[in-house]
């Protein structure tokens, strides 16, 4: 019996292969559950007891050495680089790759910020979930102003005080909390407002709201900031601006541009008068200065606000809002060859 385990020894050492599948069947017939092993190891009980150390030692020894083999032919195989199986013929045609698309929204926000960078405005962010602080009170709305009713809002659990922010003018609070003028900052993001979703609104969208606190600061200022940004987005040099009412502004006012009557969508978009409303400015509200630790005696600004769906669908001539958070793959696609 000794001498069948040194020849299996023997045979052990010797066995070569390039192959898988022989590594696999060596392994299985040696050190496999009805492999020659665990009938070796059946045997030792027959074994006369003066041959019992020897056959123990050798009966290890094969074990040790066909385990080491099994090892080292696998890692050796594993090692070995193969191109053929990976590459095949390097003649045939590629497969294509499906280029991904920006979305709309990705596409206008980042045409904005580019923008307004260009005129030495930074980005600022901020959380979407906000305090009443950050959202209304901070921004010259108080509890019970008959302002805040203007901006439905999404409130979470029970908590009046935490809520779902209703514009990104919060970012700029926070911002003024913790930068000195000058401030110069733009502030994207999504915002939400319990509205009925339609065609034309949603209960969620995306705003850009744009700060600038600096001493002397004029309305002047503000219109040929906007005049530019209009110029560079729109193509469009003409605008105007109309007497409005925000809570944060004083004066406010609503901002137009003229867009032309050269097509039907021209007419239909400007309800035939040419003139399209694209966002909201003034200048900031005293108060909010004092609330965010800035002294409005020595500096003043203006803010201004812009939706980013809605000059998405604007700029894209996109006709339904609900296009843009749907993910259909379809509408997608179309805007593969945007920047």
């Amino acid at each position: 019996m000794i001498d069948t385990l040194k020849k299996h020894i023997v045979e052990v050492e010797a066995f070569k292969t390039d192959s898988k599948e022989a590594v696999e069947a060596f392994r299985i017939k040696y050190l496999g559950k009805k492999g020659l092993l665990n009938d070796f190891f059946a045997e030792f009980k027959n074994v006369p007891n003066d041959q019992k150390k020897e056959f123990g030692q050798t009966i290890n020894e094969l074990k040790t050495l066909a385990a080491e083999k099994v090892n080292t032919l696998k890692e050796a195989l594993e090692n070995e680089t193969d191109f053929s199986p990976i590459y095949g013929d390097l003649t045939r045609p590629g497969e294509p790759i499906e280029l991904g698309a920006r979305h709309p929204i990705s596409i206008v926000k980042n045409q904005i910020i580019e923008i307004f960078s260009r005129i030495g405005f930074n980005v600022s962010e901020g959380p979407e979930i906000e305090d009443d602080w950050h959202n209304f009170t901070a921004l010259n709305l108080p509890e019970h102003h008959p302002a805040r009713d203007m901006q439905d809002t999404f409130f979470v659990q029970t908590d009046p005080d935490i809520l779902l922010r209703t514009h990104t003018s919060s970012v700029q609070v926070r911002y003024m909390e913790n930068n000195q003028p000058p401030i110069r900052t733009i502030s994207p993001g999504r915002v939400y407002r319990n509205e009925a979703i339609s065609a034309r609104s949603h209960c969620f969208f995306h705003q850009v709201e744009g700060l600038y606190i600096d001493k002397e600061v004029s309305f002047a200022d503000l219109k040929q900031t906007l005049q530019f940004f209009t110029t560079e987005l729109f193509g469009k040099s003409k605008i105007r601006l109309r007497p409005s009412y925000f809570p944060f502004t004083e004066p406010s006012a609503e901002v137009d541009v003229y867009w032309g009557l050269e097509t039907e969508t021209d007419y239909r978009m400007t309800k035939g008068t040419g003139w399209l409303e694209i966002m909201g400015c003034g200048m900031v509200d005293p108060n909010v200065l004092d609330n965010c630790g800035i002294d409005s005696e020595t500096y003043s600004g203006f803010a201004f606000g812009m939706g980013i769906d809605r000059i998405a669908l604007l700029l894209h001539q996109i006709s339904d809002i609900r296009l843009l958070s749907e993910n259909d793959v379809r509408f997608l696609e179309q805007f593969r060859s945007a920047l």
